[in-house]
């Protein structure tokens, strides 16, 4: 099974910009379509963004289209999450997870916070 660690949240002023990694490792990478999820306090698990093993495909929540661009690196097995024009609505534990092909999503990493103030 494919293991994954988030890393870069943080606190940031609204308006700016943020990126998140999350590096994987245990399996081969460009096989697993990968996603990130943000959960914010008191509130559901939400889906952000997914991007194919390939990087040609990708999709975005209504809520962030526009404003993030995921990303990958197979040579690094690293996906990103570019955040731009960042919301207070957008403070929460993001998440990155792997997924096969047509199948759940498999593994999930630790969670990174983001925290955008005023």
């Amino acid at each position: 099974q494919v293991q994954l660690v988030d890393s870069g949240g943080g606190l940031v002023q609204a308006g700016d910009s943020l990126r998140l990694a999350c590096t994987a490792s245990g399996r081969t990478f460009s096989n697993y379509d990968m996603g990130w999820f943000r959960q914010a306090p008191g509130k559901e698990r939400e889906f952000v963004a997914r991007i194919s093993g390939s990087g040609l495909t990708r999709y975005y929540a209504d809520s962030v289209k526009g404003r993030f661009t995921i990303s990958r690196d197979n040579a690094q097995n690293t996906v990103y999450l570019q955040m731009n024009s960042l919301k207070l609505e957008d403070t929460a534990v993001y998440s990155c997870a792997a997924k096969r092909p047509l199948r759940e999503y498999e593994a999930w990493g630790q969670g990174t916070q983001v925290t955008v103030s005023s």
